[in-house]
């Protein structure tokens, strides 16, 4: 199942849960440039031969700029049958708006 949660509701999972995976879909410059800690980063242009390494029962919680590219790695997920897949409505755009304006804006 796909969920689009806020920044807010992330960070509560971050903060409370320990079985997750946070993913980076973006481009690694805009990895290198900003990123959530403890954030993997698998850029989209590669995700689908990378995903197959990623554990189908694990929450994995996605995120790119805004939302978009995420949404549509999450919706891959989706297809091929991962069971908790999110994405961070907003991408890492809103999560330095609302959460850690140390993050670098772009």
């Amino acid at each position: 199942m796909l969920k689009n949660l806020s920044p807010f509701e992330v960070k509560y999972i971050i903060d409370n849960e320990k079985d997750y995976k946070l993913i980076d879909v973006r481009e690694v410059w805009e990895y290198e440039y900003a990123k959530i800690n403890g954030a993997e980063n698998i850029p989209l242009i590669l995700f689908e031969q990378e995903a197959v390494n990623l554990d189908k029962n694990q929450k994995l919680i996605l995120y790119c700029h805004h939302g978009s590219r995420s949404y549509r790695a999450c919706s891959y997920l989706v297809k091929e049958g991962y069971n908790d897949v999110i994405n961070l409505d907003g991408g890492i755009d809103a999560w330095s708006e609302n959460i850690d304006p140390s993050i670098n804006r772009y």
